[in-house]
């Protein structure tokens, strides 16, 4: 169970650091380098960045939860 929830907090870990990059900030960030950066007419854009908040947010959890996940055993035993 504890190398299972090892291998979750690691790759969500990797996949929260890539989302959280993938955000356009003020300066565009490197989601400027998929396209993100450049601006158009089309009312498509705005979704994708909600479900890329959607999806930051779902992977956060689950580190949040793996890492709980984790101490817990640490702590029993």
């Amino acid at each position: 169970m504890k190398l299972a929830l090892q291998i979750l907090l690691i790759l969500s870990s990797v996949l929260l650091v890539l989302l959280v990059l993938l955000h356009r900030g003020r300066g565009g960030g490197l989601s400027s380098l998929f396209g993100g950066g450049m601006q158009s007419s089309l009312a498509g854009s705005s979704v994708v960045e909600k479900n890329l908040d959607r999806l930051t947010l779902f992977v956060g959890l689950v580190w949040l939860i793996s890492l709980v996940g984790i101490g817990l055993l640490v702590k029993i035993g």
